[in-house]
Formats: C-alpha cells, sequence, structure tokens
C-alpha cells in the first residue's frame, strides 16, 4: 500500500486525516447555523437554508477554508465561535503512535493544510500537534489551496521536497489527484474522516486506509534512514 523504503518525506493533511473531522462538520453544519439564527433572529432551518448553500458555493477555493473571509461575509467572528466547540477537537484512531513510528523512522513529516491560521492555533494550542512533526504549512501561507495543482510547485518554496520521495496523506480526494498530477509519487486517502459518520466509499486509483493501524506494522519495519539524508 505504501512503499516506505523510498520515501524521505511524508505531506500530512490535518483535518480528517490527523484530527477528527467531527469538529468541523459540527461547527459548520450544526453550530455555526444555530449562532447565525441566534445572531439575525432566524428560525433554525431558515439559517441553515441560507448558509449552506452559500458556503458550499465556495468549495474548493481558498475561501471555503478562509476564516476571515466568514467573519467578515456573516458579520460573525469565526474563530471565537469555534473555540466555543473547541472541546471537540481530537485526535482520530492511531494517529499519535503514527507519528511516533514516522519520526523513529527518521522521515521528514510536514502538515500540509488548507486551515485558517487562526483555528489552526486553535487546534494545535488543544492537541500539542505541532510537537509531533517537523514543520507546518498553510495553504494561505501561498494563497491558493492544495486542490489547485500549481500549489505543489509554490510549496518547494516553503518545505522543499523531492516530489519521487514523497507520500502524501488525505481524506480529500480532490487534493489527492492535485497531488498526483503536480508528481507526488505516492498518495494515501483516509476513508473514516469523520469518527461520527459512516466511511466513505474507495477512491479506484489511489490505495485508501480507515485508520493508522493498517499500515503501522509496515512503517515500524522500515529502516530509519541514515543521518545527513
Amino acid at each position: 500500500m505504501v512503499d516506505w523504503s523510498s520515501l524521505n518525506t511524508v505531506f500530512l493533511d490535518m483535518d480528517g486525516t490527523l484530527l477528527d473531522l467531527h469538529f468541523d462538520n459540527h461547527f459548520w453544519l450544526e453550530h455555526l447555523p444555530a449562532r447565525y439564527a441566534e445572531h439575525y433572529d432566524l428560525h433554525p432551518q431558515e439559517a441553515k437554508d441560507r448558509l449552506i448553500p452559500m458556503i458550499m458555493a465556495e468549495r474548493g477555493s481558498l475561501n471555503w477554508y478562509c476564516t476571515d473571509y466568514w467573519s467578515e461575509r456573516l458579520s460573525l467572528d469565526i474563530t471565537g465561535l469555534k473555540a466555543e466547540v473547541g472541546d471537540r477537537i481530537g485526535y482520530r484512531p492511531h494517529v499519535t503512535d503514527f507519528l511516533d513510528a514516522l519520526r523513529q523512522a527518521g522521515l521528514h513529516s510536514v502538515i500540509v493544510t488548507n486551515c485558517h491560521p487562526d483555528p489552526l492555533a486553535l487546534k494545535l494550542k488543544r492537541t500539542g500537534l505541532d510537537t509531533r512533526v517537523d514543520a507546518i504549512v498553510s495553504s494561505h501561507q501561498l494563497g491558493k489551496p492544495k486542490e489547485d495543482p500549481s500549489f505543489w510547485q509554490d510549496l518547494q518554496r516553503v518545505t522543499p521536497y523531492q516530489a519521487e520521495s514523497t507520500l502524501m496523506v488525505d481524506d480529500s480526494f480532490p487534493v489527492l489527484e492535485s497531488a498526483l498530477a503536480a508528481g507526488i509519487a505516492q498518495c494515501l486517502a483516509v476513508l473514516a474522516p469523520d469518527s461520527q459518520q459512516e466511511a466513505r466509499e474507495q477512491h479506484p486509483e489511489i490505495p485508501c486506509i480507515h485508520h493508522f493501524d493498517e499500515i503501522l506494522p509496515a512503517l515500524r519495519h522500515r529502516s530509519p534512514l541514515p543521518s545527513g539524508r
């Protein structure tokens, strides 16, 4: 499923891959509509009927992920509202063991996320995830989402990598397809990003897992890279 012996770098999505997507889904589909309804004195269903199409229209763009954009458009403090349900932020199963195994194998681990820096800071404060990886890059630093094929070339400026020895792990099929088109050698899809929802169907061409325990044994058998790689 993964050729660990050929890798130097592992790019990791955050929401839905390392962290439970339940937090984000609950926020956008439940908590935000409820607070939007309160703020504008709407029936809860009317608030959803207004918000969901508005949000979905931005899917795949940087605005979809941009806290500043939604705060301005909705006249609400999105990061502050996210903090109200911050207790729902948490790791997906086996993630900490997987990250420890990457480090023990000598692989360079980089979180490559579409998450805006403000909610990213909230999630790092809650989880300490930044202490378990070598670097974190938000797509907002580059001004384009991971779905954009040119994102991966621009990423080289922030965190140089060799595409032929890189693995990308993500729960988004469009992101993985974008990475493959940009020359990333290996991609792996996560099928169960939200602990409160059923797993999705497999991608026809990209290897898929439900949880990291499926690939941990092979990773742990990988010999560490020599120093000075």
